[in-house]
């Protein structure tokens, strides 16, 4: 089994689920095999909240199932199994997907003039849009001003390089 340390542990859980996803995995991680219904009595959680945020985990491949049949009522009964060597794979995914988000909004504010009024609430606008609006906010009704994104565009650079860095872009 794959090393794997509480905090990335944690994180993962966390972009899958709130505090249940957490104490889920932890049980997983802590056992081999391990049925719906006994988590669920272990955490004292619903059922069918287990069952959602065991089906999560099994979309993103961190847990294996295996169906057995119950003798007594012919029902299935679903077993479910932590699979570590999968986190890795995991967490590239999640940078990808994060780094295609990050270079379209980067790309998005090199491109585009942005105007604001500067009220908390309201929203930047792109020039076009400003332009129709006769450079009146559409929230607040008061006058906008050019805004300057410098600042985020090179913000969002470094993060962009950052991770394109780490995935060996």
């Amino acid at each position: 089994m794959a090393f794997v340390d509480d905090v990335t542990l944690r994180k993962v859980a966390e972009a899958l689920g709130e505090e249940e996803a957490i104490d889920i995995i932890y049980i997983l991680k802590d056992t081999g095999e391990i049925t719906d219904d006994q988590i669920a009595s272990k955490t004292g959680y619903r059922l069918n909240c287990v069952r959602k945020i065991l089906y999560r985990f099994y979309d993103h491949s961190l847990v294996s199932l295996r169906r057995s049949r119950d003798q007594n009522t012919g029902w299935f009964i679903f077993h479910w199994k932590f699979e570590p060597d999968q986190l890795a794979g995991f967490i590239l995914n999640q940078k990808r997907h994060v780094l295609k988000k990050l270079d379209t909004r980067l790309s998005y504010e090199k491109n585009h003039e942005f105007y604001s009024c500067g009220n908390p609430g309201c929203k930047k606008v792109p020039f076009e849009e400003a332009l129709e609006l006769i450079f009146r906010c559409p929230t607040c009704n008061e006058s906008m001003m050019h805004l300057e994104n410098g600042e985020l565009i090179e913000i969002l650079s470094r993060k962009v390089d950052q991770l394109r860095k780490e995935l060996g872009e």
